[in-house]
């Protein structure tokens, strides 16, 4: 991430503004590691919110760019990702976003670290055949050990979080109800449900603190897939989002259903890209990263 942002002028001064909000030099961590910080909740939440907001920076230095950034009807961001569709939209700066951003990171380390928590990639299921493995998986196990879907990515293609137990569970299980592939993720804990309730009260004192505008194109939410413009609605929709599933298959579908023309993936990976591509393979999409 960020390896090309010195050759982008506002994309560099993104960065530097981020090493002087975060403490430390962001960028050198992003280009050379160590790949464990990067991994890390408090480093890595800070460093995808960066490199992602810098990815627009570079598309606007492109000839065509802010044409593109003018055309743009709608946005969204898979779980941390909303936060850069919020600072696109203008709900707030880039400086307050990371500001959250990093306090988001902090909160869910400190919760992940009181709990024993893990998220796992099923691959090969619909959602009602991962539910039924989930729940298979949960038999005889405390709540706190329960692994239910977070992320509903795509058909085919969604993540389980919970007690380390209950994700062990569904490892093992997984032959059983002919899973493809079980992937263990490398997070610091069960993201997106209870587990992380923790962090909640930290995230709200900060919302509440911060100021938030009206978007000015419409932000689809990861918590209910739809778009919202009032500013205390999208506080309260950011507080729930880190205990709460991410609804991603509903919202690619609701945007590919009303006619997407050209998206544009922003940030390191093409992970977006690919989602959107195995809903529909005609749907136009481009990464732009630095």
């Amino acid at each position: 991430m960020g390896k090309d942002a010195g050759q982008v002028p506002a994309a560099l001064e993104m960065f530097n503004k981020a090493s002087e909000i975060l403490g430390y030099d962001l960028l050198d961590v992003c280009v050379n590691g160590p790949k464990e910080k990067l991994d890390s909740t408090v480093i890595g939440q800070p460093a995808i919110y960066v490199a992602s907001m810098a990815a627009v920076e570079a598309l606007r230095a492109d000839s065509k760019g802010q044409a593109i950034i003018d055309s743009v009807d709608v946005t969204c961001g898979l779980s941390l990702g909303e936060y850069t569709a919020l600072a696109f939209a203008g709900v707030f700066s880039f400086e307050d976003g990371l500001k959250l951003v990093k306090l988001r990171g902090e909160a869910m380390q400190a919760a992940a670290d009181s709990t024993q928590g893990g998220m796992a990639s099923v691959i090969g299921l619909d959602s009602e055949k991962v539910q039924a493995l989930c729940d298979a998986a949960n038999e005889g196990l405390n709540e706190d050990e329960k692994v239910q879907i977070a992320n509903y990515l795509c058909t085919g293609n969604y993540v389980v979080s919970g007690g380390i137990k209950g994700v062990q569970a569904v490892e093992a299980k997984a032959k059983s109800f002919k899973v493809r592939m079980v992937v263990r993720l490398a997070v610091a804990g069960a993201f997106h449900t209870q587990l992380m309730g923790s962090a909640v009260p930290k995230l709200e004192a900060a919302l509440a603190a911060t100021t938030f505008n009206a978007p000015r194109i419409p932000v689809i939410s990861n918590v209910d897939a739809k778009p919202h413009c009032d500013p205390s609605v999208l506080k309260g929709i950011l507080s729930k989002q880190v205990i709460s599933p991410v609804q991603w298959e509903t919202t690619l579908k609701t945007i590919l259903g009303k006619g997407l023309q050209n998206g544009y993936e922003l940030g390191p990976g093409k992970v977006i890209a690919g989602l959107v591509k195995r809903i529909d393979k005609s749907a136009s999409i481009e990464n732009i990263s630095v």
